[in-house]
């Protein structure tokens, strides 16, 4: 099922943590990319379906610099493959020691209208990419070229990245604190209840500001919390 223009607005709205909740309502406990940061924690979110390429560990004989004059190297055929509105996704088994990219490749991205990059590995050029206004995400800055490393293989194919199974055409969604991964079949229902749910926290967060305690009010176990949420939301055209 393609992301629609409406899930991707309501999901540039929505934080991790109530998708993750939403997520979780419906059994999927391990949606959230571990050990994965924003370059750039000031960036609005990032959404978009996932485009994968998949590093295996470097054989040297396999794995030698002169291997980027092939044009058809899966690295950059990657790049120059991965969609507009599309998240390029690497897996690069959650080690750091060697870059799954740098600034060109992510600039490259960045021109061709990609909505953004995530690694469970490092980037290289880590301080231009977080200045880029480009959504990035990777475990910590590496300098190493990713051939000392990582050997680029499969184009998009089914990865994990993090500890989290993603499939080609999952919805990537990106905040200040890490980025999910929402299954294609449930992004619209997600999307939703998440937006429905914001609302709700934005509603509670006011009147705790306000003093009130969150007994009968966070669950709204109370009817006169219900009746005051649907008064808020009136007033707030929510």
């Amino acid at each position: 099922m393609a992301l629609t223009s409406s899930t991707r607005d309501q999901l540039l709205k929505v934080s991790t943590a109530t998708l993750c909740t939403a997520l979780f309502k419906r059994g999927l406990r391990n949606q959230f990319i571990q050990d994965v940061r924003p370059l750039n924690g000031h960036l609005p979110n990032m959404v978009g379906e996932a485009f994968t390429l998949r590093y295996i560990p470097a054989r040297e004989d396999l794995n030698p610099i002169s291997v980027f004059q092939d044009r058809s190297h899966p690295q950059r055929v990657a790049v120059e493959q991965c969609p507009p509105g599309a998240v390029m996704v690497f897996d690069s088994r959650k080690n750091p020691r060697a870059a799954s990219a740098g600034s060109i490749l992510v600039t490259r991205l960045k021109v061709r209208g990609c909505a953004g990059v995530v690694t469970d590995g490092g980037f290289r050029d880590s301080p231009e990419i977080a200045e880029m206004g480009f959504p990035a995400y990777h475990n910590r800055p590496s300098a190493p070229t990713n051939l000392t490393l990582h050997q680029a293989l499969d184009i998009n194919v089914p990865i994990g990245c993090g500890d989290v199974a993603v499939f080609p055409g999952d919805v990537m969604v990106g905040d200040r604190e890490g980025v999910v991964v929402i299954p294609a079949h449930l992004a619209n229902e997600i999307a939703h209840e998440a937006t429905e749910m914001t609302a709700f926290e934005d509603f509670v967060t006011e009147k705790v500001l306000e003093g009130r305690s969150i007994l009968g009010l966070y669950p709204p176990t109370e009817e006169q919390s219900k009746l005051d949420f649907e008064a808020w939301r009136t007033a707030h055209q929510r």
